[in-house]
């Protein structure tokens, strides 16, 4: 996982919104689009950088591109926010 890669796009309001969306399931680009007020070259911009920091998985459907998450990303970004914000006891325990 490319950790910089991932806090950049989950650090975007309307990257998140995407994920959001994509959470109910695969969507085409097109349905995605529907959601925002942006224009197809800044919404290609967002997907450009979710898929760069595999957020999301790509598919070619005919001629629509079928975006989905990629869960494993996830749950490992959860493990880096966990091991960054967990309880270490004491102010000097490195444990």
């Amino acid at each position: 996982m490319k950790q910089q890669e991932v806090f950049k796009a989950m650090a975007d309001p309307t990257r998140r919104a995407i994920l959001k969306r994509l959470q109910e399931g695969a969507l085409t680009a097109g349905e995605i689009g529907q959601a925002f007020t942006i224009t197809s070259a800044s919404l290609s911009h967002h997907f450009a950088v979710l898929k760069r920091a595999d957020l999301v998985r790509t598919e070619r459907r005919g001629q629509f591109i079928v975006y989905s998450l990629n869960s494993t990303v996830f749950e490992d970004f959860a493990r880096v926010l966990f091991d960054l914000f967990r309880h270490r006891g004491s102010p000097g325990d490195n444990a």
